[in-house]
């Protein structure tokens, strides 16, 4: 390290501030490394803009105006980011264009609309209206293993009819 700078601080100099500004560092961070991380770029900040120190000025002041604004930035910058983020943002899950849902809804209205009259009733009573298998038994007037094997039936029809055979 150069002992003394152009300008006029020394390294004496700034070691004697150290304790002052880990202190004031502890203002913005309660984590130690954290501390650590600032104070330690706040005196690589002062040193590598040395020649903008005037002599006659408080050196503490300026060194406290480098580490408020160096974590002001910080700040700023860590607002903008996500915190565990995902690395490459094309591998984050998309939502698939709505006009492929729209079609896929009327290719299942259609497909309903095909089937026979007795299993589109109980695909509208059991899985469209979400009734129980006893329930839509009653309003049919028919046995609940009726009801289970028109059902298995249309949805073998509608998978056959929506695989296009």
């Amino acid at each position: 390290m150069l002992d003394d700078r152009p300008n006029g601080f020394t390294d004496a100099e700034l070691l004697e501030n150290l304790p002052a500004l880990e202190s004031f560092a502890r203002r913005f961070y309660r984590s130690e490394n954290d501390v650590d991380d600032l104070v330690q770029e706040t005196l690589a900040k002062a040193i590598a803009h040395s020649g903008s120190f005037q002599r006659g000025t408080q050196l503490r002041s300026w060194l406290f105006t480098i580490m408020r604004n160096t974590f002001c930035t910080k700040f700023k910058i860590a607002k903008r980011e996500q915190v565990g983020g995902l690395d490459d943002w094309a591998l984050s899950a998309s939502l698939p264009p709505a006009q492929e849902w729209n079609v896929r809804s009327h290719e299942m209205e259609k497909a309903i609309h095909a089937l026979p009259e007795g299993y589109r009733v109980v695909v509208d009573l059991v899985l469209i209206q979400g009734l129980s298998y006893e329930t839509a038994a009653q309003r049919c007037n028919v046995a609940v293993g009726t009801i289970k094997s028109r059902i298995s039936r249309a949805r073998d029809r509608l998978t056959r009819f929506l695989d296009g055979e």
